[in-house]
């Protein structure tokens, strides 16, 4: 009967340690959703910094327009941060990501933090922000466009080969890699990439308060340390994230703890997107084609 008795103890104590250790795996296990729910900035009502990346050659995106155009209504976005790694791209494209995070900036504050490279159609970006930030040893600057014309006309003497086209007037069809530049051509060729660059220009000019006569002394071309850019004004003040997050504290009452969310782009998945891999997507040979007309782009050839 000892031996019973002894028995029904140990039962019980096992009992005890089992509801014990049960309760505490239930109360770590709340814990950890409590955490995670904490930390999770997506979920309704909670309110964060939006993160939108903008990296390597620019091109026209119309998923990446559309969510940016969404960061507008958006009430849990308190402010956009745009993190910038381009040497630029199109000038449609730069142009696309500048006039969307514009109107962004009309109800939200937006914060631009250029990291290595920010020039050219990457410096057109980060002109959309309030507050540009850099580092000292960036690369930013070159503000200008460019159109390439190259025509294969010597090439096709020394094989034989000519070409006769019709065209309704003198400037149809120009540049044409199958014939050379007229003068006239040359001449219609230049106002439009001079027009292109006034844009440019206007923007520096209207984004930094900056005279006409200030930025097209800057507006060569030429390239920029983030020190010489803020020398210059072309940019706000020399850091990096916590800086940005320190301006939006100080200048517009977002709360500097809040946290940062990826903006999300709804690429479909086609049938090319499956049959290529992202190597092949971005390779230098499909950037180069793409990259066809005017181009706001730090060392275009450098890609090739």
């Amino acid at each position: 009967m000892a031996f019973d008795s002894d028995v029904l103890i140990d039962r019980r104590r096992l009992k005890r340690r089992l509801a014990m250790w049960r309760l505490l795996a239930l109360i770590s296990l709340l814990a950890v959703v409590a955490v995670a729910f904490l930390r999770v900035p997506s979920l309704p009502g909670s309110r964060y910094i939006a993160v939108l990346w903008v990296e390597d050659i620019i091109f026209a995106d119309p998923y990446r327009d559309a969510a940016i155009e969404a960061l507008v209504d958006d009430p849990s976005v308190a402010a956009v941060m745009v993190h910038i790694d381009s040497p630029g791209g199109t000038t449609f494209g730069s142009e696309a990501l500048y006039r969307g995070l514009l109107k962004v900036g009309e109800v939200k504050p937006v914060v631009a933090v250029m990291n290595q490279l920010a020039a050219s159609g990457g410096y057109m970006t980060a002109l959309a922000a309030d507050y540009i930030v850099a580092r000292e040893s960036t690369i930013t600057g070159s503000i200008g466009v460019v159109l390439e014309a190259t025509n294969f006309v010597g090439l096709m003497e020394k094989l034989g080969i000519e070409n006769d086209t019709i065209t309704s007037g003198p400037l149809k069809a120009q540049p044409n890699p199958l014939s050379r530049l007229s003068p006239e051509a040359r001449a219609a060729t230049r106002q439009v990439v001079d027009d292109i660059h006034a844009m440019f220009v206007s923007m520096v000019v209207e984004r930094r308060g900056m005279s006409e006569s200030e930025v097209q002394r800057l507006a060569d071309g030429r390239i920029y340390t983030g020190a010489m850019a803020k020398e210059n004004g072309l940019i706000d003040a020399i850091g990096g994230e916590d800086v940005a997050i320190a301006w939006l504290e100080v200048a517009r009452d977002v709360e500097p703890e809040l946290p940062l969310l990826d903006v999300q782009i709804d690429y479909p998945e086609e049938l090319l997107d499956k049959l290529l891999s992202v190597s092949i997507r971005k390779s230098q040979l499909l950037e180069r084609l793409r990259l066809d007309g005017l181009v706001s782009l730090w060392q275009p050839r450098g890609i090739e």
